[in-house]
């Protein structure tokens, strides 16, 4: 039987939606600055899908997997699949002729292009590969993405301008390489995600104006770090545990548990230590991405004290404490620090 139904035009539509397609429509006119963010938005997407085909094939290649045997500015062991993924960053956006620097986790100073910096005036600041740990088991990994406009002609190549809030972020971003590849991105009008299609070689509008639920059953954090807590964190740990409704989930990759609450709801923290007060997380290549992210979708980022899109950073890899997620959830985590520090206050005031 000839199956005469029509396809509703809306359906057409999403499926035609690209995501060059998509930033462009977040603009209200064709300005020179909407056409430049469509076209870095289109370089990142290049990147995340040179990534993904490489993750595809790692475990096929030879010397794709395990560790360099060198270690990163943070002093981190470095894995081949982190260099491979800066490489792939630098290498599209040589060709570009928009982003002047490139700023990463990985480099220990911004990578300049001086052939685009007398025309674009853009710095992308990246986290290649998030989670790097997981890639030799084959879970889930992720890059992380935040553009910012280049202020002043950063004479002395210290990208001085890039010390500056959260709130300077024209946009930000992050892909997860899962089952199926995910492109999630803000310009500060909501939040949208896109799913990578194989078969079209196209990210397709998967989601428009995602809004995290005020509460979820989730918190994400790795317990393993419990005694290397204050105890302001333990407390709240314990609360968790003895009341119902609230589930651990922690992956080892920032990326896919922030997705998870991005979809669901709760709660995801990287609080410090004791022997990394300000724990692991970069502020300008994890927090503040991230951290715009979840208020364009309705949520909240903090260090616990202070929202994380008002810390100011006074170096390039400043780490922070990181507190995301569904509202409610986020100010109980911040109700325990802020309760601890002032009865730390009082009893030193006492002394």
């Amino acid at each position: 039987m000839e199956n005469n139904a029509i396809i509703p035009e809306y359906s057409l539509d999403r499926d035609c939606q690209t995501l060059s397609r998509h930033v462009l429509q977040q603009f209200s006119n064709f300005s020179t600055q909407a056409q430049d963010v469509s076209a870095i938005m289109n370089r990142i997407a290049l990147a995340a899908k040179l990534v993904t085909r490489r993750l595809s094939r790692a475990g096929l290649m030879a010397g794709a997997l395990g560790f360099t045997g060198e270690t990163n500015v943070q002093g981190e062991s470095v894995k081949k699949m982190d260099i491979y993924a800066n490489d792939v960053f630098i290498s599209v956006f040589k060709q570009s002729g928009l982003v002047c620097r490139l700023a990463s986790e990985e480099m220990e100073k911004p990578y300049y292009i001086p052939e685009n910096c007398p025309i674009g005036r853009y710095t992308l600041l990246y986290d290649p590969i998030d989670g790097s740990s997981n890639v030799d088991i084959n879970l889930n990994v992720g890059s992380i993405f935040s553009l910012r406009q280049q202020e002043g002609e950063d004479l002395d190549g210290k990208a001085q301008d890039l010390l500056q809030n959260g709130d300077r972020q024209i946009g930000a971003g992050y892909v997860l390489y899962g089952p199926s590849t995910v492109l999630v991105y803000t310009i500060g009008k909501g939040v949208h995600s896109f799913i990578l299609d194989p078969s079209l070689g196209e990210f397709i509008l998967a989601e428009e104006n995602i809004t995290i639920p005020k509460h979820g059953a989730v918190y994400s954090v790795n317990e393993g770090n419990y005694w290397q807590w204050d105890e302001s964190i333990r407390e709240y740990i314990r609360y968790v545990h003895r009341h119902e409704g609230y589930t651990s989930r922690y992956s080892g990759a920032l990326v896919g548990d922030f997705h998870r609450i991005l979809l669901q709801g709760g709660v995801f923290l990287y609080p410090g230590t004791e022997k990394d007060p300000q724990g692991k997380l970069r502020l300008l290549y994890e927090s503040a991405p991230l951290a715009f992210l979840a208020e364009q979708a309705g949520a909240r980022a903090s260090t616990g004290m202070e929202r994380i899109l008002s810390v100011v950073p006074n170096k390039l890899h400043q780490r922070t404490p990181l507190v995301i997620g569904s509202t409610e959830d986020v100010e109980l985590v911040e109700s325990f620090i802020q309760d601890w520090a002032r009865r730390e206050s009082e009893e030193q005031a006492l002394v």
